[in-house]
């Protein structure tokens, strides 16, 4: 079996297409339909885009009769309303808005006030959401659904490349990944977890056959000020940085549950998230920001602590 190897970006990601199949030319028609499902849920969810259906619904925001979605947006929407009653309110599509006053570029705080004013704009709660009327209640609100979109991406494309006949891949959209079938021989494919605090290095390696991973982390985006750092995972009832864990990495069977799975635990926190994680029974590493790992992935561990207990930050 050939292995074809495809590299692009997408949703501001570096993302690669990796599939078996027979000798010849027919993977690349494949790897081209898994693209532009991507592509097609870039052009439609983006908020950088002023034709996107996700622009359309937030200028419809303060209009009293809303705007009418179609079907697959009503899910995206279902499963946000859902995440957002499991995570207690944490997990916010409307909370996107906090992006005008946090510039992790600039590595100056915003003030109490400036985030307060933006916070008064949150809140799913106040949406009204009837399949498939959606009305966004004032002219300022937004959504954002970034916390979903590329995972349900990873997902569409897997499914695609499975439909048109592959059965041994993997497909990665920046660090978001589905297992599509492991490698013809049967074995797992290797993923490396990022280490938070060394984003170039792998702190676990894990087999995967046919799952999906995907990792929040504070890593991505943050700024140290005074000594101490901000990661840009924002909690919405308070508008500022959630504190307590560096980074969670979760294997679902849908990249959707594994990326919001993480998201949350990262919102709830290491007590409440650690306990969160352990209920839902899903695969999981963590670690606190004092280094401390834990989860039933800490096997996978590449050695630089034993079976789980605290990472060594000099090692």
């Amino acid at each position: 079996m050939r292995l074809l190897h495809h590299e692009f970006r997408a949703m501001g990601s570096p993302c690669e297409l990796k599939l078996y199949g027979p000798a010849g030319d027919t993977l690349n028609p494949v790897a081209e339909a898994g693209i532009r499902e991507v592509r097609r849920l870039e052009r439609k969810y983006s908020r950088y885009r002023e034709d996107s259906l996700l622009s359309a619904i937030n200028r419809s925001a303060g209009d009293p009769q809303g705007i009418e979605v179609d079907p697959e947006t009503a899910g995206l929407l279902d499963f946000a309303e859902t995440c957002f009653q499991q995570s207690e309110g944490l997990f916010d599509i409307t909370s996107g808005v906090l992006r005008q006053v946090w510039d992790f570029r600039s590595g100056r705080l915003p003030t109490r006030e400036a985030v307060d004013a933006v916070r008064r704009r949150i809140g799913w709660e106040r949406v009204r959401w009837e399949r498939p009327r959606l009305v966004l209640p004032e002219r300022d609100m937004e959504l954002d659904l970034g916390g979903l979109v590329k995972e349900y991406a990873v997902d569409r494309c897997a499914e695609r490349c499975r439909a048109l006949g592959v059965q041994h891949g993997l497909v990665d959209l920046g660090g978001d990944l589905a297992a599509i079938g492991p490698h013809p021989d049967g074995q797992p494919w290797i993923v490396g977890i990022r280490d938070p605090r060394r984003p170039r290095e792998a702190l676990a390696s894990v087999p995967v056959g046919q799952a999906c991973v995907a990792s929040s982390g504070d890593y991505e985006r943050f700024m140290i000020v005074d000594g101490v750092r901000y990661g840009h995972i924002l909690d919405p009832r308070t508008g500022w940085p959630v504190a307590g864990l560096a980074g969670v990495s979760v294997i679902a069977p849908l990249c959707l549950i594994a990326g919001t799975a993480s998201t949350i635990a990262m919102l709830k926190g290491e007590r409440s998230g650690t306990a969160w994680l352990d209920s839902l029974g899903l695969a999981n590493l963590r670690i606190t920001q004092s280094g401390v790992v834990s989860g039933t992935l800490v096997s996978g561990l590449s050695g630089r602590c034993g079976s789980g207990g605290r990472l060594d930050p000099r090692s």
